[in-house]
């Protein structure tokens, strides 16, 4: 499994240089609010997938009156090998290495480094729109499956084309059927792999639900998709005259949806905060497992402050399903030190600790 030996930050957000060397197992972050925990669990995704899991651009994360920000990691991969990532990513620009050659596609290295990420930010998962799920989707199948991410790129492109073609006063109608035809080449195998996702993991989640909650509710995922009712070829041709109204493509994969569900409703609207998150962490656990099986290797775990809202019955169950043999590589960010310490400790006795002030990071 790879594992993360060493990383240097260099003007990330509120870290003007660290260098640190981890754990092969748990690493623990502690530290107040705003001190850097999350800052330095979002520079290990960015080496994992080139961007950040706070959906932030990349230009509100370089550090005040810096002109980029650059990230190296050193890891040593399932093989045994080692290999170096370096990524620098300015206002206009952003590079990634590996072993110091550049790549030419940042694609091509998606999936070499396999990462779930559990933080706050997640709630929008559950509060927010379906982009915010589309979005966890994308992510998934992205890391294990390369077909899914070309498609879902060469989609993404046509669509621009259809839409702006759309907005001209007189559009080709010719053009906009070959668009089509294209568009539902691609729109095919992305919505029948969303609808295999979400098939796969709506009972994955319903046992690591059960196991956080002791069982006491049942929870489900549903996949939502204008696919459902056609091929997109032909959703596109009876919502023709309609598109070129409002100079919009209506219909597509770009509005399907999940619905997280809890005892057949929407979770958001009967689920307490609690059961949200619980019904969160589930759902990353569902996506690690998933990720495991296809890239067979287990994925890094990242846990943020995921503990604020659950119990300490909870975050206990929590700690003793990550720290088991199955797992890979952990990093954890807490503001309570005294509140995670004995957990991890029975845990597992292979952990290393961190104090996060102010952008710096000081081994405990």
């Amino acid at each position: 499994m790879p594992r993360l030996n060493h990383i240097t930050i260099a003007d990330f957000r509120n870290i003007s240089l660290a260098e640190l060397d981890f754990s092969p197992n748990v690493n623990c972050i502690v530290g107040g609010n705003g001190e850097g925990k999350t800052n330095l669990l979002d520079a290990i995704h960015y080496l994992s997938v080139a961007k950040s899991f706070l959906g932030l651009q990349d230009r509100y994360n370089i550090r005040y009156g810096c002109e980029a920000f650059s990230l190296c990691g050193h890891y040593t991969l399932e093989s045994g090998l080692g290999t170096k990532i370096a990524l620098r990513a300015g206002v206009a620009e952003k590079t990634l290495r590996r072993d110091d050659k550049p790549l030419k596609k940042l694609s091509s290295h998606i999936g070499l480094l396999p990462i779930v990420t559990v933080s706050p930010a997640d709630g929008a998962l559950v509060s927010e729109a379906g982009e915010e799920r589309r979005r966890f989707a994308n992510l998934v199948l992205a890391q294990t499956d390369a077909p899914y991410l070309a498609a879902l790129q060469q989609y993404n492109k046509l669509l621009q084309q259809r839409n702006r073609l759309l907005k001209e006063d007189h559009p080709d109608e010719g053009l906009l059927e070959v668009l089509d035809v294209q568009m539902d080449a691609c729109a095919a195998p992305i919505f029948e792999k969303r609808q295999e996702l979400a098939t796969l993991l709506s009972p994955v989640v319903a046992g690591y639900y059960a196991r956080l909650s002791d069982g006491k509710e049942n929870v489900q995922i549903r996949y939502r998709s204008d696919l459902q009712h056609g091929s997109l070829k032909e959703l596109l041709e009876r919502s023709r005259i309609r598109d070129l109204m409002l100079h919009y493509t209506g219909c597509g994969i770009q509005r399907d949806d999940f619905s997280f569900e809890m005892g057949g409703e929407p979770i958001r609207r009967c689920g307490s905060q609690g059961q949200q998150k619980t019904f969160l962490v589930a759902l990353k656990f569902a996506q690690y497992e998933l990720m495991k099986h296809r890239c067979s290797l287990p994925p890094t775990l990242l846990l943020d402050d995921v503990f604020d809202k659950l119990d300490l019955e909870r975050t206990g169950r929590l700690i003793a399903m990550v720290a088991k043999e199955d797992f890979g590589q952990i990093f954890i960010t807490d503001c309570n030190k005294s509140r995670l310490q004995p957990l991890v400790e029975e845990a597992t006795a292979d952990s290393a600790w961190f104090q996060a002030e102010g952008g710096r990071f000081t081994a405990l």
